[in-house]
């Protein structure tokens, strides 16, 4: 069902004093937003139950070769209204108030319908001494708001360069922020909690090492950015429909508590190279006294565009495991031979080299892993490693670094493919681009027909180091254009696309939902790469995930790295029902089994939840959540009708209480609870858990212990 009003000015619930501003109701009522004109600059507002959470906020953009920025308050003394880029001198030329109410269904989702219900107001500006006209999109949902720039096309106004924009968010008080580093090439950061006034000091310990960042402030975090109030509010920033644009930033004026927009710039400074008619991406701010809402909001998707693939038959979650761990670890080596000292594609003769040992992605070992995933059901493999030039790969500033095409002599193509269909097991191929964006779209066409040829359904695309063309950044407007243009080409091919370094996701997995996942964050891998703070898990939901899901690679049960390697002393900070649970609150229709196939047979009673969790979900409610302590979800799987529980902790233990009341009334079900004990410990004793089972109704509650970086999984079928 979709519905769209527009409404005329005299309706009071939407609009009131129109001359002097104007006033946005959400649906419900408890979120007010207003808008007006101040000395020439646009300026907006927000209330949450009758409490401010952005205190008066400018909105504007500067142009490049304009005018030159001066200090604001210089021209409000002049009460002048003077043309200063697209950000003063402005009067309302128009305003136009509407509704719209719809119900549309995702291909795969975190439910199997979703309501998309927003009163609108459409704001046309006019600026007076260049003739320009620039209209503000703001849509207000019971759950947060979005707004947007859009520029019609105009005499005075064609093409135009961005050289920054000036969105503002004031915050009210000095709240708590969960937070990592503003940077131009990398998410992959631990969080920090602190106060909005530590960011400044803290912000130099927040940047660890990364194989490719670049920094631009003391104050300058990413989105999605979650902050807390005194008072019990939660905010979250972030941004939609991220197409054709540079991604955000905010920079943090920490004597005002005011955030603005920082957009990433690309190799000559430049934030944006516009063509009218266009608009930027939605600006979102999500709000509630309950953190579980925050879990909940569609706002994200719903600002994305119906999606654009006629035939979504070939979409599907997938389950899988993969040749990878045993290379992060240390174990093996994505590489063949230790007798290269550089890789020239077409020149260099590796038949003629001498392996050395270390090659994880060799025939043998593939099929040993397919042999795994058929034996418990997995859908598919993936394998990393599998083609020619990983020798020189990274460090090396190399444009033609691979092809997508060629394998290594001990990796057979056709072999691989015979096996694992006959296995029923499909293979997931792996595109690592060496952040050499050239390279990739020159072959991108054959490397998808290769996939095609050979039964590959999707593809692990990877950004790893800094990025060619030289100077640019992993999130400028034209790497993003990139990253969409490698989406919509592989829809052509029907292939599926989990995009790791890429830029963080804006919900565009609704407009084009082959994006089946994407990395663009801290994931798993760093548990091998020294650790990961055991908050992480209960953050990332709040934060990268509002964007869309995320391949997290969970389910290591080996927590000493040693183990597997003796010169790497990292260890995973979780335990294992901590990684059984990921599977429930770390939403993603590609999951991963991480970890090595002897050490699921070690524990193959705990492995059983892996096997068993669904991929596909009917509904999900969110029992309870509080941002680096605790979240836990309960999903229903699609046409099963069994139910899957998943609760994480943060660094202290705790006791989760939750009622079974999502469980249909009259029913009675058996739940398999994978928990803790008092005796587990993420860093002394993480592999130590129990398994039992429970006579439960829509009438049961539970009281389950959490151990310190822990949690708990539980499935639930119907007797």
């Amino acid at each position: 069902m979709k519905k769209k009003i527009l409404l005329s000015i005299g309706l009071i619930n939407l609009c009131m004093g129109l001359a002097v501003g104007q006033t946005l109701f959400s649906p419900n009522r408890e979120l007010k937003m207003d808008f007006s004109i101040e000395k020439g600059r646009p300026t907006y507002t927000l209330q949450y139950k009758g409490k401010t959470v952005i205190a008066p906020s400018h909105l504007g953009i500067e142009l490049k070769g304009e005018f030159q920025r001066r200090e604001f308050n210089e021209m409000d003394n002049k009460n002048e209204g003077s043309p200063y880029s697209l950000m003063t001198g402005f009067a309302v030329a128009d305003s136009v108030f509407s509704t719209f109410d719809e119900t549309w269904t995702p291909v795969w989702g975190e439910e199997s319908s979703i309501r998309n219900h927003y009163n609108e107001l459409a704001v046309t500006l006019r600026q007076k001494e260049t003739d320009r006209t620039m209209l503000l999109r703001f849509r207000l949902f019971d759950d947060g708001l979005g707004f947007r720039y859009e520029f019609p096309q105009q005499k005075n106004l064609n093409y135009f360069v961005i050289k920054e924009e000036c969105t503002q968010f004031a915050m009210t008080g000095d709240h708590t922020a969960y937070w990592i580093p503003g940077d131009y090439d990398t998410q992959e950061y631990d969080y920090t909690v602190s106060r909005l006034s530590e960011i400044r000091k803290l912000q130099a310990g927040a940047i660890t090492e990364n194989l490719s960042q670049t920094s631009f402030s003391p104050t300058g975090v990413q989105t999605a950015l979650m902050l807390k109030t005194d008072d019990g509010i939660y905010i979250n920033l972030h941004e939609a429909a991220l197409i054709n644009y540079a991604c955000m930033h905010l920079n943090l004026d920490d004597e005002h508590m005011i955030f603005t927009s920082w957009l990433t710039p690309d190799s000559q400074g430049d934030k944006g190279y516009m063509q009218t008619p266009c608009h930027s991406p939605w600006r979102t701010v999500i709000v509630s006294d309950d953190a579980r809402d925050i879990l909940a909001s569609r706002i994200t998707l719903n600002l994305n565009d119906p999606c654009k693939i006629e035939d979504t038959s070939w979409i599907k979650p997938c389950k899988y495991v993969g040749v990878w761990w045993e290379m992060i670890t240390g174990m093996g080596d994505w590489s063949y031979t230790w007798d290269f000292p550089s890789v020239q594609l077409g020149v260099t003769d590796y038949t003629k080299a001498k392996p050395h040992g270390r090659h994880s992605a060799n025939t043998a070992n593939v099929k040993r892993y397919i042999d795994f995933a058929a034996k418990h059901g997995f859908d598919a493999v993936l394998v990393e490693g599998w083609n020619i030039g990983w020798e020189d790969w990274f460090g090396n500033s190399k444009d033609y670094v691979f092809d997508f095409v060629t394998p290594y002599p001990d990796f057979d193509v056709d072999e691989i493919r015979d096996y694992a269909k006959s296995k029923g097991v499909k293979m997931i191929m792996h595109h690592e681009t060496s952040a050499s964006i050239r390279n990739y779209e020159r072959h991108l066409d054959k490397a998808y027909q290769f996939m095609v040829d050979n039964g590959y359904p999707a593809v692990k695309s990877g950004y790893v180091g800094n990025i060619i063309p030289r100077g640019e950044n992993h999130y400028s407007q034209w790497i993003v254009n990139h990253y969409q243009y490698a989406v919509e080409k592989a829809a052509e091919y029907k292939i599926m696309v989990n995009a790791h370094e890429a830029v963080r996701p804006t919900g565009i997995c609704r407009t084009y939902p082959n994006l089946i996942g994407n990395e663009s964050a801290r994931g798993t891998e760093y548990q091998a790469f020294g650790g990961s703070k055991p908050y992480h898990v209960a953050i990332l939901p709040f934060t990268r995930l509002i964007g869309g899901p995320m391949d997290y690679t969970p389910g290591i049960f080996e927590m000493d790295i040693s183990k597997y390697n003796p010169n790497n002393h990292s260890h995973a900070n979780t335990t294992i029902a901590n990684q059984l649970a990921l599977y429930v609150t770390m939403y993603s229709p590609l999951q991963m089994a991480a970890d090595l196939p002897e050490t699921y047979e070690r524990f193959a009673d705990a492995f059983q939840f892996i096997k068993d969790v669904a991929m596909e979900w009917e509904k999900s409610v969110y029992l309870e959540a509080e941002p680096a302590q605790y979240i836990t979800i309960a999903r229903k799987a699609k046409n099963t009708g069994e139910w899957f529980v998943g609760s994480v902790g943060g660094y202290d233990a705790r006791v989760s209480e939750i009622s079974f009341d999502f469980l249909d009334k009259g029913k009675k079900y058996e739940a398999t609870i994978y928990s803790d004990t008092k005796e587990t410990h993420y860093l002394t004793n993480p592999q130590k858990y129990e398994i039992r089972k429970l006579k439960v109704t829509s009438k049961s509650k539970l009281k389950q212990y959490v151990a310190p970086g822990g949690g708990y999984a539980i499935s639930i079928k119907e007797i």
